[in-house]
């Protein structure tokens, strides 16, 4: 039984502890991802967000038995706390089991095409200050503009270690308005 774990950030180049089965493969389904949320380390990262451009997302088999046991090892890897796994990981499972994420019937067709039995995915909320809400794109450079030296590497780091497939409105606008050459 494959179950996989979709990814386009942090996970690729940095899984920890997420029991990946396989490399990541870059033929994931389309999604419309965006840099749309502040994390608790003030990087913006990515997340699906609605009316964003789509890209086809990277995917990878993990090692494990059950969509459940998937999305609690994803949600461990991302820090969710148990009481928000069912609102902040998003799954798909073969025997028509699904969370109520915007994207699961997408990534259901996507998952039947591959046959595979379940997908599992980060499902965090855009979010910028205390405020679940896109940002916008003035508002995600001012808040990278004025991050002091080590948040802003890392949030440059996030960036330019996105897989090149990802591509978003707001990556190049970032790039091209804090003069990073990733």
């Amino acid at each position: 039984m494959k179950i996989c774990c979709l990814g386009w950030g942090s996970l690729i180049w940095d899984p920890r502890d997420l029991p990946l089965g396989s490399i990541w493969r870059t033929d994931g389904p389309l999604l419309p991802i965006e840099f749309a949320r502040q994390s608790a380390d003030d990087r913006i990262t990515l997340v699906v967000t609605p009316d964003a451009l789509e890209s086809p997302v990277l995917w990878a088999e993990l090692d494990v038995d059950t969509v459940q046991s998937a999305c609690s090892v994803l949600a461990a890897r991302e820090g969710i706390p148990a009481k928000f796994v069912d609102r902040s990981v998003g799954f798909w499972s073969g025997d028509g089991k699904r969370s109520n994420h915007e994207q699961a019937d997408v990534v259901g067709e996507w998952a039947v095409s591959k046959g595979l039995a379940g997908v599992v995915w980060t499902a965090l909320k855009p979010k910028i200050g205390d405020e679940y809400r896109t940002p916008s794109l003035d508002e995600v450079v001012l808040h990278i503009s004025g991050l002091d030296a080590e948040p802003g590497t890392k949030a440059k780091e996030y960036i330019s270690k996105t897989p090149p497939q990802i591509q978003t409105e707001y990556r190049s606008a970032i790039c091209r308005r804090m003069d990073w050459n990733v």
